[in-house]
Protein backbone atom coordinates (compact mmCIF):
# COMPACT_ATOMS: atom_id res chain seq x y z
CA UNK A 1 0.00 0.00 0.00
CA UNK A 2 1.28 3.34 -0.91
CA UNK A 3 0.60 6.61 0.87
CA UNK A 4 -2.33 7.57 -1.36
CA UNK A 5 -4.26 4.30 -0.99
CA UNK A 6 -3.54 4.77 3.04
CA UNK A 7 -4.73 8.16 2.97
CA UNK A 8 -7.58 7.14 0.75
CA UNK A 9 -8.27 4.23 2.79
CA UNK A 10 -8.50 6.36 6.36
CA UNK A 11 -11.05 8.83 5.13
CA UNK A 12 -13.14 5.97 3.84
CA UNK A 13 -13.14 4.52 6.54
CA UNK A 14 -14.10 7.80 8.26
CA UNK A 15 -16.82 7.67 5.90
CA UNK A 16 -17.96 4.41 6.71
CA UNK A 17 -15.94 1.99 4.89
CA UNK A 18 -15.05 0.21 2.40
CA UNK A 19 -17.63 -2.83 3.15
CA UNK A 20 -20.81 -2.95 2.19
CA UNK A 21 -22.05 -2.11 -1.57
CA UNK A 22 -18.96 -0.56 -2.32
CA UNK A 23 -17.08 -4.02 -1.52
CA UNK A 24 -19.65 -5.52 -3.38
CA UNK A 25 -18.91 -3.33 -6.62
CA UNK A 26 -15.62 -3.90 -6.85
CA UNK A 27 -15.46 -7.85 -5.81
CA UNK A 28 -17.43 -7.75 -8.71
CA UNK A 29 -15.47 -6.11 -11.12
CA UNK A 30 -12.05 -7.59 -9.63
CA UNK A 31 -11.53 -10.82 -12.11
CA UNK A 32 -11.43 -7.97 -15.20
CA UNK A 33 -10.24 -5.02 -13.59
CA UNK A 34 -8.28 -5.73 -10.39
CA UNK A 35 -6.51 -1.91 -9.88
CA UNK A 36 -9.96 -0.28 -10.36
CA UNK A 37 -10.60 -0.65 -6.22
CA UNK A 38 -7.16 0.80 -5.98
CA UNK A 39 -7.78 3.67 -8.22
CA UNK A 40 -10.67 4.60 -6.16
CA UNK A 41 -9.19 4.46 -3.16
CA UNK A 42 -6.37 6.81 -3.86
CA UNK A 43 -7.76 9.19 -6.40
CA UNK A 44 -11.48 9.58 -5.19
CA UNK A 45 -10.18 9.53 -1.38
CA UNK A 46 -6.72 9.41 -1.44
CA UNK A 47 -6.46 13.00 -3.18
CA UNK A 48 -9.82 14.34 -3.44
CA UNK A 49 -11.53 13.38 -0.36
CA UNK A 50 -9.10 14.75 1.58
CA UNK A 51 -8.53 17.96 0.58
CA UNK A 52 -9.22 20.36 2.96
CA UNK A 53 -11.90 22.97 2.20
CA UNK A 54 -14.83 21.51 2.34
CA UNK A 55 -16.01 19.18 5.50
CA UNK A 56 -17.15 15.69 4.75
CA UNK A 57 -20.38 16.64 5.00
CA UNK A 58 -20.66 19.03 2.35
CA UNK A 59 -18.60 17.05 0.19
CA UNK A 60 -21.20 14.17 0.12
CA UNK A 61 -23.92 16.42 -1.21
CA UNK A 62 -21.75 17.68 -3.78
CA UNK A 63 -21.48 14.05 -4.29
CA UNK A 64 -25.12 12.97 -4.59
CA UNK A 65 -26.12 15.88 -6.61
CA UNK A 66 -23.23 14.73 -9.69
CA UNK A 67 -24.71 10.95 -9.01
CA UNK A 68 -28.11 12.16 -9.08
CA UNK A 69 -27.24 14.33 -12.29
CA UNK A 70 -25.73 11.53 -13.87
CA UNK A 71 -28.12 8.70 -13.57
CA UNK A 72 -28.07 4.97 -13.10
CA UNK A 73 -26.02 5.32 -10.35
CA UNK A 74 -27.38 3.39 -7.71
CA UNK A 75 -24.72 1.65 -6.34
CA UNK A 76 -22.77 4.63 -5.58
CA UNK A 77 -25.66 6.78 -4.18
CA UNK A 78 -26.60 3.76 -1.91
CA UNK A 79 -22.84 4.04 -0.56
CA UNK A 80 -23.18 8.31 -0.48
CA UNK A 81 -26.17 8.01 1.21
CA UNK A 82 -24.70 6.31 3.75
CA UNK A 83 -21.64 7.97 3.53
CA UNK A 84 -23.67 11.83 4.06
CA UNK A 85 -25.10 10.10 7.18
CA UNK A 86 -21.94 8.94 8.77
CA UNK A 87 -20.53 12.21 8.31
CA UNK A 88 -23.61 14.12 10.08
CA UNK A 89 -25.90 15.37 6.72
CA UNK A 90 -29.23 14.88 8.24
CA UNK A 91 -32.19 12.81 6.54
CA UNK A 92 -33.63 15.85 5.89
CA UNK A 93 -30.85 17.16 4.31
CA UNK A 94 -30.27 14.08 1.81
CA UNK A 95 -34.13 14.83 0.99
CA UNK A 96 -33.95 18.59 0.56
CA UNK A 97 -30.57 17.91 -1.47
CA UNK A 98 -31.98 15.16 -3.39
CA UNK A 99 -34.94 17.77 -4.44
CA UNK A 100 -32.70 20.62 -5.02
CA UNK A 101 -31.41 18.45 -8.17
CA UNK A 102 -34.91 18.44 -9.86
CA UNK A 103 -34.74 21.65 -11.88
CA UNK A 104 -30.60 20.98 -12.92
CA UNK A 105 -31.15 16.74 -13.81
CA UNK A 106 -35.29 16.00 -13.74
CA UNK A 107 -38.02 14.34 -12.53
CA UNK A 108 -36.77 10.30 -13.34
CA UNK A 109 -33.43 10.86 -11.58
CA UNK A 110 -34.55 12.45 -8.80
CA UNK A 111 -37.35 9.73 -8.50
CA UNK A 112 -34.73 6.98 -8.85
CA UNK A 113 -32.53 9.27 -6.41
CA UNK A 114 -35.61 9.61 -4.04
CA UNK A 115 -36.15 5.72 -4.00
CA UNK A 116 -32.76 4.88 -3.86
CA UNK A 117 -32.75 7.36 -0.79
CA UNK A 118 -35.85 5.75 1.44
CA UNK A 119 -33.83 2.33 1.28
CA UNK A 120 -30.86 3.31 2.46
CA UNK A 121 -32.88 5.68 5.34
CA UNK A 122 -35.43 2.65 5.43
CA UNK A 123 -32.45 0.48 6.43
CA UNK A 124 -31.29 2.71 8.92
CA UNK A 125 -34.23 2.81 10.66
CA UNK A 126 -34.85 6.88 9.31
CA UNK A 127 -37.42 7.36 8.41
CA UNK A 128 -40.08 9.31 8.12
CA UNK A 129 -37.59 11.66 6.81
CA UNK A 130 -39.31 14.86 5.76
CA UNK A 131 -37.49 18.29 3.85
CA UNK A 132 -38.57 21.35 4.81
CA UNK A 133 -42.50 21.51 3.40
CA UNK A 134 -43.17 24.94 2.16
Amino acid sequence: MNERFQRGAARQAELGGAGGVRSRVYDELADIAPDLHRFAVEFAYGDIHSRPGLDAGRRELVILGALIALGDTRPQLEAHIGSALNAGVAPGEIVEAILQALPYAGFPRVLSAMTIARGVLAARDLLPANSIAQ
